[in-house]
Order: C-alpha cells, then sequence, then structure tokens
C-alpha cells in the first residue's frame, strides 16, 4: 500500500475490524454491480471511494433529466451520455486509483455468467424481476455473494444472499422465478428520492464487509424500509428444498 493510499483510506484503516489487511483486501477485490441508477449510484460511489480496486458496471440506459432527482453519481453534463460512463468518470474524478470497465448493454444469461464468474461480490441495482433473476442465477452457480436491493415510491427492501453458505437462500427461494410478480417501475409509480440512496448505501455497506470479512452479513435475513414512518422491519429467510435454482446450482 502506498503513501497516499494510506493516508486516503486512513479512517478505514483505523476501524480494528478492517485495519491495513482489510483495505488491502478491498484494493484486490473486484465488484460487479448491475444497473448504474438510483440504487446503483450510492452503492458505486462508496464502493468507488473505499478503494475496492476493480468495478464492473453493466447498464444499457443513458442519463436522462428525470434520473438527476434521485440518481447521484450523474449531473446535468451528462444527459443523453450512457450511464455505465457517466458512471466511471464521477467514479475516476474522486479516486483515479480504482479500475472502471463501464458496459454499455444489457447483459443477457450467457453475458452474466461470464461476468459473475469474475467477480468476488455482486450488487444486483436493477429494477426488473428478469434481470434479477438471471443475476441469481448466475450467482448460485458460481457461488459469488448477491447483495440485492429495491425501491419503489417510499418502500425499500435489502438482502445478501450467500450461496457459498448451503444453508443460505438464493433470491429465487424468496421470489421463485415461477411466480408471477407485478412489476413495478418508478417510471410510472414514482421514488423518494433519498429513498435510493439509503437502500443503496446499505448494498455498498453489506458489500464492503463481505470483501473485508467484517461484522455479520444479511444473508437469510430480508430488511424492508418504510420510508414515510422510517421504521424497518426484518424476516428470516430460509432456503427452499424445492428451489429450482438452488437445485440447478446443485446446491
Amino acid at each position: 500500500m502506498t503513501d497516499d493510499q494510506l493516508l486516503r483510506y486512513s479512517r478505514h484503516i483505523l476501524l480494528e475490524a478492517i485495519g491495513i489487511e482489510g483495505q488491502q483486501r478491498l484494493l484486490d477485490a473486484h465488484a460487479l454491480v448491475i444497473g448504474a441508477g438510483g440504487l446503483g449510484s450510492p452503492a458505486l460511489l462508496y464502493l468507488g471511494t473505499a478503494g475496492v480496486g476493480r468495478l464492473t458496471v453493466v447498464d444499457h440506459d443513458v442519463v436522462d433529466l428525470t434520473n438527476l432527482q434521485r440518481q447521484v453519481i450523474h449531473e446535468m453534463a451528462g444527459v443523453g451520455m450512457p450511464k455505465a460512463h457517466s458512471a466511471a468518470q464521477r467514479i475516476a474524478a474522486i479516486n483515479p486509483g480504482v479500475q472502471v470497465e463501464a458496459l454499455v448493454e444489457r447483459a443477457d444469461a450467457a453475458r452474466l455468467d461470464e461476468l459473475v464468474r469474475r467477480a468476488d461480490v455482486v450488487l444486483d441495482c436493477s429494477d426488473n424481476f428478469a434481470t434479477r433473476h438471471a443475476v441469481n442465477r448466475a450467482c448460485a452457480t458460481h457461488r459469488v455473494p448477491l447483495v440485492s436491493g429495491a425501491a419503489i415510491r417510499f418502500d425499500g427492501q435489502i438482502s445478501v444472499y450467500d450461496t457459498r453458505d448451503a444453508a443460505s437462500p438464493c433470491y429465487a427461494c424468496l421470489f421463485p422465478e415461477e411466480a408471477d410478480f407485478e412489476e413495478v417501475r418508478c417510471a410510472t409509480m414514482g421514488v423518494f428520492a433519498p429513498l435510493v440512496g439509503i437502500i443503496g448505501s446499505m448494498q455498498a455497506a453489506e458489500a464492503l464487509k463481505l470483501l473485508t470479512g467484517t461484522g455479520e452479513s444479511l444473508a437469510g435475513r430480508l430488511q424492508m424500509l418504510d420510508g414515510r414512518a422510517m421504521q424497518w422491519t426484518e424476516i428470516s429467510l430460509s432456503r427452499r428444498d424445492d428451489c429450482a435454482v438452488c437445485a440447478a446450482a446443485g446446491r
């Protein structure tokens, strides 16, 4: 670790639970972030400032004026620019030591299989069930921990699906692929701006904890936030023996 890195990350290094060894793990780590929108914005910013050495961000969309109400990694000058490139530029401006791979694409199952295989942790910051299920399948197959968040209107949720633990559920254990869940989008339902900041920041925190081996993750627990009352509810999650994804992954 260089003198500049020791200074930049000094507040992490001062934490006994992280220290120099933990910070070095972050510098050596590779995080894959799916989505550079409302959730991906704070998640990417905190992963970048915390010193995660390699970030791969995947997003097919471009920055729109309506995004700037909540997608804090983007700015007016970036309107019309691919979100992945806009996010990469912002991270580089804050921490040029981080290597950012910006992929302007909608990753399908085959592509996700390739991307997840080389990541140490995956953050699902997407906004639709099809992508979430595809990401979950790849993570379950390759035993890569998944930090999943969601936010709509005033309601948010977050959990960790860590299939390295045989007893840990995957995303499909909670939301089966065959179930008919209503697809809701903030473009039609709205979303409270700070809510995505709260959930996205928590996704970054869970990812950093996983990478440094610090504390206890949210694996096996789903936390839900009612932003109007500012009240958290937590439920315990269990692996389903009849989960098709877990079975396909040989779990």
